[in-house]
């Protein structure tokens, strides 16, 4: 079996990038010119090919990592073949860079759900090449593979870095945080993620030890809601967490990442802020509904693997057995929903990006209509949280933290902020079967070509500019 997918799974490279390289081609021969954030991005990639090093533009709010890896890779390349002229760092050619990184994010997402579905190997024949092409073509990240944008290059060295990670080398997944902080700053929130997964890894160990001395061999994947048992683990934790030797250990293991965590915050100091260039409309806030918006995202595109009778089944029982619960958090959702919406001039004015249609037809309708989406949040939120109910509650902790991290301070609803947390989610849901794997493949297959489809032939124009103007994520 495993010889089997040696042999399907070059193939299934080769045949993707392929139908990349053609999509490609098409979309590059209709949008020639540089199109919505890339009239920033390639002029800067064009002066770092011409040497020009010191010279930025101040509305770029992203470092240079991609850029600096575009010259990385071209230049040798033309040195090698002899080229001259300036179809070297031409439109076409820095976004070809977009197509690579899509091989690489194949393989990277390969190897992780390889490695974090190891019990599944035997009897996973073809389920996981299948779960990874699907992942590689998730419909916002695939998009972007064919423009001159930061999302592809992120993510892949922000999941290279989580897979050394769990290979327990921690010094190279440090390295790749590096790379991945370079494309965007928001990555380090994903190195401190790495970092969490070293630490609830140890609080596990420690976990099972203790239990196996009381004779309960329950993991903290089992622990119920009952008061008696978040009890126990709270005290589980302050007797870990105030002994030295654990932290020590706990320091030893997580270092590299420490490095990181003390450069950011000194780059952060010296740039007075995380954002590079225009600041303006980059500004932070307590957008809480950014987890709802995450969630419902989450819903859609994992349906065909984690929706079924069984699960809204238990979630009625779930209801049933806590109702004073799941008041609680309406209540706290409401109050979230009402004080700290925060709604950026960018998805109310740009009527390019499918956001703008979204809040546009949905959530403007009518005032109430955010707070009548509540309960569609909460079950969201829930059906997240039970595809994870097989990982350890540390690793879902440090999980969590990293997400409302990576999504509440933004004010800009922009499907692209939950490519990276969508990612890390679904590599760890349970590999489902053939058919299920099949239907998100098609559901996402679908949804590129309607996105492509609309992006080349439904152009328009502004009544105040000549320029064509197309719909895109």
């Amino acid at each position: 079996m495993e010889r089997f997918e040696g042999y399907i799974f070059p193939v299934v490279c080769s045949t993707n990038f392929f139908i990349s390289c053609f999509l490609f081609s098409k979309i590059t021969l209709e949008q020639r010119e540089t199109y919505m954030d890339e009239i920033f991005h390639v002029p800067q990639a064009q002066k770092y090919c011409e040497g020009k090093f010191t010279e930025w533009d101040p509305m770029i709010t992203t470092l240079p990592g991609l850029y600096l890896l575009t010259v990385g890779v071209i230049k040798p390349v033309v040195w090698l073949m002899g080229l001259t002229g300036t179809a070297v760092c031409s439109t076409a050619m820095l976004r070809f860079i977009n197509v690579l990184f899509n091989c690489g994010n194949l393989y990277v997402l390969y190897l992780l759900i390889c490695k974090i579905h190891p019990k599944d190997k035997s009897r996973a024949t073809g389920r996981r090449v299948l779960s990874a092409l699907a992942l590689s073509s998730f419909p916002v990240l695939y998009f972007f593979t064919f423009l001159y944008y930061t999302d592809a290059g992120s993510t892949f060295f922000t999941l290279f870095a989580y897979l050394m990670c769990l290979y327990r080398c921690h010094k190279a997944a440090a390295l790749l945080g590096i790379c991945a902080i370079l494309f965007r700053q928001t990555n380090i929130i994903w190195v401190a993620f790495c970092a969490g997964t070293v630490v609830a890894q140890k609080l596990d160990e420690a976990w099972r030890v203790e239990q196996s001395k009381k004779r309960d061999e329950k993991s903290t994947s089992q622990i119920s809601l009952q008061f008696s048992s978040v009890i126990r683990l709270v005290h589980f934790l302050l007797r870990y967490l105030t002994s030295p030797i654990n932290i020590k250990n706990i320091i030893l293991a997580t270092w590299p990442y420490g490095v990181v965590a003390l450069g950011f915050v000194a780059f952060v100091v010296l740039n007075d802020g995380i954002v590079v260039g225009d600041r303006t409309s980059h500004k932070a806030c307590l957008n809480f509904p950014q987890l709802f918006y995450f969630f419902s995202f989450t819903l859609i595109f994992s349906l065909p693997i984690s929706l079924c009778y069984h699960r809204l089944i238990r979630f009625l029982q779930t209801l049933r057995r806590h109702p004073f619960l799941f008041l609680l958090i309406t209540a706290l959702s409401l109050l979230l929903v009402w004080k700290f919406t925060f709604v950026h001039q960018y998805l109310l004015a740009d009527n390019r990006h499918f956001p703008f249609y979204v809040w546009k037809r949905i959530v403007q309708k009518h005032e109430l209509v955010r707070f009548l989406l509540i309960p569609a949040y909460l079950f969201a939120a829930w059906n997240f949280m039970d595809t994870l109910n097989s990982k350890s509650l540390f690793w879902i902790v440090a999980f969590c933290m990293c997400l409302v991290a990576a999504t509440v301070p933004q004010k800009l609803l922009e499907f692209r902020y939950f490519i990276l947390p969508y990612l890390l989610y679904r590599v760890h849901v349970p590999l489902s079967s053939l058919p299920r794997l099949m239907l998100e493949f098609a559901l996402y297959s679908t949804v590129n070509a309607a996105t492509i489809y609309i992006f080349i032939q439904k152009t328009f124009q502004w009544p105040d500019s000549p320029a064509v103007q197309r719909f895109m994520w």
